[in-house]
């Protein structure tokens, strides 16, 4: 994602001004985008797997932030973004269209077949993850895709530390006996 074009077009769109009171509101909100967007991004393409959708959900967040001037109330600002992100991606999920995998853009060095199996594992454990209840999701997908601590989870989420710990060990044992309930199935025909 290209942080200097998102920033232009987040700008163009607002229609900021350029006298002197709003530069350093502009140049501090510059400086929030050029220091989020990878974060936010992340969050958005955890949930929507698209990296378009992504990148309009990053601009999205960004705009809503600016347009209602929370950024000057901003305590956490990775809490913050991330909430409104997560949210932003959800609501836009049923608009999505699952596309299947560009095959041209695979690795050349497996063989079709191992190239299919990967995949079909990558679609199933996606699915698997798409499916959890949002409570357990958001902790394993900021665990997983941002590497995040228990702690940091915590604070972002709202929630004890040891709330976050309980429902990654959720989400982690719904997803083996899923997934082996899958593989059980495969291995019977």
């Amino acid at each position: 994602m290209k942080v200097d074009h998102s920033l232009q077009m987040v700008f163009e769109e607002l229609g900021l001004a350029k006298h002197e009171a709003t530069r350093s509101s502009e140049e501090e909100f510059a400086a929030l985008v050029e220091r989020r967007s990878r974060f936010v991004f992340k969050v958005a393409y955890s949930v929507l797997r698209d990296r378009h959708y992504a990148e309009d959900v990053v601009q999205e967040t960004f705009l809503r932030v600016y347009r209602n001037r929370k950024r000057d109330v901003i305590e956490d600002e990775q809490a913050f973004l991330a909430r409104i992100a997560w949210r932003l991606a959800v609501d836009r999920l049923p608009k999505v269209r699952t596309e299947p995998p560009d095959l041209e853009r695979l690795s050349t060095a497996e063989t079709p077949e191992t190239t299919l199996l990967r995949l079909d594992r990558e679609t199933i454990v996606q699915r698997l993850i798409d499916n959890l209840p949002e409570e357990l999701k958001l902790p394993l997908v900021l665990s997983t895709v941002e590497e995040l601590t228990s702690s940091r989870i915590g604070e972002i989420l709202g929630v004890p530390e040891s709330t976050v710990r309980t429902r990654l060990l959720r989400a982690r044992n719904l997803l083996k006996q899923k997934l082996a309930a899958i593989l059980e199935g495969r291995h019977a025909r």
